[in-house]
């Protein structure tokens, strides 16, 4: 009989004391333990087991389990009689910064403050014992969510030394979800306070902690040495492209297909590929999301569970407010056509507007990516979406950009159908006028740099109309060309060629010279010439020229 899944479950005793679905990944203590580094930042996609793994080196460490090692009495690290002697032998001091998703950098301080306060409270037995003296039981005391910045800085040092003192051995420091503070932080633009604030505590609690045995920090991303990390020196950093623990996260196929095969589903072997294998750790391919898996053991229908877990927010707002390349990349990207760029794996946050490979390497450690290809000479990397879910993520948020208007939108995609023109510009000045402020980013725009709304708009086609035409792009650098065109896939409907321009008042008296310009332009390059060619007769082929100016648009 299948085990329970256990959707959701992050406490590691009540997953092997449960029966739950588990797969075992206790052999990373091990692995970890015996690679002897001081301070381990792991970096996974969510949902990738890195809480539930944390909490298995608490229990198996710490010394407040020390009478509890029977939980893994049935599992790989037990038969090692080296760590079944280390089973509840250190103070572990255990954080997690999952929940602190403030919009304000006084909310974020407080909610880190408060889960020390927390840790502290934990601990608070020290005080009756006779391992501080005077001013440390005041410092313990004065540990609040108010408390100053010096202190708070502090805090994770002072605390690693009562409990040495304490129980007479240096401690393990675990810190999950380390960089979720970070990516809140970049979202609602308080990024420069938060730094300065993380990069005193990681100071002191990991670099200048004469307390600390070792430690693990968990994460989705590597927040460049410079923003928080730039006084660690004993930092070893394990990214996606790392070979140290490959399998340690994540399902492997193996694993995969042997969980089919309890739950009776080894004939969905195709399908399970499709939507959920691609992810790649070190030279480890084919790794798979946890998250995903258990949801279909459980409910047994394919849907997308992964990015379906958060809004996804960062991500739009990179995509949306994005140049006009970042959206041709998209475009292709959707089509099934590499990305080919650098990948610095150390994330700039306040560079993520500047520096478009900065974007991807957010994406590529996100799991949005995966590497399909390494070239050593140029050090570029090949990427592709991840897998069909990913797939329908990036469709789902396209859609959201023209949520404001979408009947509007709905309105031009039937006009267009019908050919009936003078409805598309009714529906595109609408669409233009909602859609526009969308793709703004505060610093450019799109009413002035329109591009950013024209390859959006594309996109919108290609995921409205995708099964009935296949949507094809051209484009030179800058402006000077961009035209669409529409080939069907059922003999009925006809080709279209869509081609865009920016009213020039130096070459053009109206918007419709614009008009006329873009429509002699289709007839001068012969873009109606690769439809011909696959047997499209040219009476089945309707060409239209966009003409803007701002949020006004002409169609002819």
């Amino acid at each position: 009989m299948a085990r329970p899944t256990g959707i959701g479950i992050q406490d590691f005793e009540k997953v092997i004391t449960s029966n739950n679905f588990y797969i075992d990944k206790t052999m990373f203590i091990k692995e970890w333990w015996e690679n002897n580094d001081d301070v381990t930042l792991i970096t996974r996609p969510r949902r990738f087991g890195k809480t539930l793994t944390m909490d298995m080196v608490r229990r198996f460490f710490s010394l407040e389990y020390k009478e509890k090692g029977s939980i893994f009495q049935k599992l790989s690290i037990w038969k090692e009689d080296m760590y079944r002697q280390l089973q509840g032998t250190y103070p572990v001091i255990f954080l997690t910064f999952s929940g602190v998703k403030a919009e304000s950098f006084e909310q974020a301080r407080k909610e880190i403050c408060n889960s020390i306060k927390k840790l502290y409270n934990h601990y608070d037995f020290l005080l009756e014992s006779d391992c501080m003296n005077s001013d440390e039981k005041a410092f313990f005391k004065a540990i609040s969510i108010e408390m100053e910045d010096y202190a708070a800085a502090a805090s994770i040092q002072a605390l690693s030394g009562y409990l040495y003192h304490y129980y007479g051995k240096k401690v393990l420091i675990l810190l999950d979800e380390y960089d979720t503070p970070m990516q809140e932080a970049y979202v609602n633009g308080y990024w420069e306070k938060l730094v300065l604030f993380i990069r005193k505590l990681f100071n002191y609690s990991f670099k200048t902690n004469p307390y600390l045995e070792r430690a693990i920090m968990t994460g989705v991303t590597r927040v460049s040495k410079e923003s928080i990390f730039s006084d660690l020196n004993n930092l070893e950093v394990v990214t996606t492209t790392s070979e140290k623990y490959e399998a340690s996260f994540g399902f492997t196929e193996a694993e995969v297909w042997a969980s089919l095969e309890e739950y009776g589903l080894r004939d969905q072997k195709n399908g399970v590929q499709e939507w959920y294998d691609g992810f790649s750790f070190g030279k480890r391919q084919d790794i798979y999301n946890p998250w995903s898996i258990l949801n279909y053991l459980d409910k047994k229908r394919f849907a997308a569970y992964w990015v379906n877990t958060s809004s996804n927010g960062l991500v739009d707002k990179l995509i949306r407010e994005g140049s006009a390349d970042v959206k041709i990349a998209l475009e292709n990207l959707l089509k099934g056509i590499p990305l080919i760029a650098e990948i610095d794996e150390q994330i700039v946050f306040d560079s993520l507007d500047l520096d478009e490979n900065a974007m991807w390497s957010l994406l590529l450690s996100g799991g949005y990516l995966k590497v399909k290809a390494y070239d050593a000479g140029e050090e570029t990397y090949e990427l592709v979406l991840t897998n069909k879910e990913v797939f329908l993520m990036f469709r789902k948020i396209i859609k959201k950009w023209f949520s404001r208007s979408v009947s509007v939108y709905n309105g031009f995609i039937k006009a267009l159908l019908d050919d009936d023109v003078e409805a598309m510009n009714v529906y595109m000045n609408e669409v233009a006028f909602y859609s526009f402020s969308s793709f703004d980013t505060g610093k450019k725009p799109s009413s002035s740099e329109p591009e950013r709304f024209y390859h959006g708009f594309v996109l919108g086609l290609m995921v409205e109309l995708s099964g009935r035409y296949v949507i094809t792009s051209n484009r030179e650098s800058g402006f000077g060309r961009y035209d669409v065109t529409l080939e069907p896939c059922q003999s009925q409907d006809g080709a279209m060629i869509l081609e865009f321009k920016v009213y020039n008042p130096d070459k053009e008296e109206t918007l419709k010279d614009t008009v006329q310009s873009a429509l002699n332009q289709i007839e001068e390059k012969g873009y109606e010439a690769n439809l011909i060619a696959k047997g499209i007769s040219p009476q089945r082929i309707r060409k239209y020229g966009f003409a803007f100016q701002g949020k006004t648009v002409l169609i002819g």
